[in-house]
């Protein structure tokens, strides 16, 4: 059950309602998420920054492979449940991207760069080692993909400690992390 009550839509008013609207807007839903965030202005600081780093120079695909290794080592139910419905549905990722996501690799070398990166920010609580920053721009990640990653990662444990602290409700199919696995 959730420690935060969702805010209804309906009865959302003034810039939460415009966030809300906004959201609907763009996936047709508004998640318990965004709704349980719309209480504060925690909305609108996750919206600004996830919307800038869809503009950016990680395509969907790493960013959804981003968003399922750090739900995964952040043993987040919800943002794994959501991001392997987004990753499945909009980007169209294969299940054996998805799962090895979920252990930061790909088949794909420059996906597996970006994701090796991200380990080491996220293991390191961004005190990444010059060698992991040398690895990463011989495998041809230039410096604004190398700044755009840390803000893949920082969204998405922004997203997972909350979804975490709140124990938002899952409205995705659900998938649990590997450590809560029956």
């Amino acid at each position: 059950m959730a420690r935060i009550a969702p805010l209804a839509h309906a009865n959302a008013q003034g810039r939460p309602k415009q966030l809300l609207d906004a959201v609907r807007g763009s996936l047709g839903v508004t998640p318990n998420m965004t709704l349980t965030m719309a209480r504060s202005t925690v909305l609108e600081g996750y919206l600004g920054l996830s919307g800038a780093l869809s503009k950016g120079s990680i395509g969907a695909a790493d960013a959804e492979r981003i968003a399922l290794a750090v739900a995964e080592y952040n043993a987040c139910g919800y943002c794994l449940s959501a991001h392997t419905y987004l990753a499945t549905s909009a980007v169209h990722l294969p299940n054996g991207e998805i799962q090895a996501a979920r252990r930061f690799a790909s088949s794909d070398p420059r996906a597996a760069a970006v994701l090796a990166f991200a380990a080491a920010v996220l293991q390191t609580r961004g005190g990444v080692a010059d060698s992991d920053i040398d690895t990463a721009r011989v495998a041809g990640l230039s410096d604004t993909e190398l700044s755009e990653i840390v803000g893949h990662v920082a969204v998405n444990v922004l997203t997972n400690y909350f979804n975490r602290a709140f124990e938002v409700d899952v409205d995705f199919p659900v998938v649990q992390p590997a450590l809560h696995a029956a």
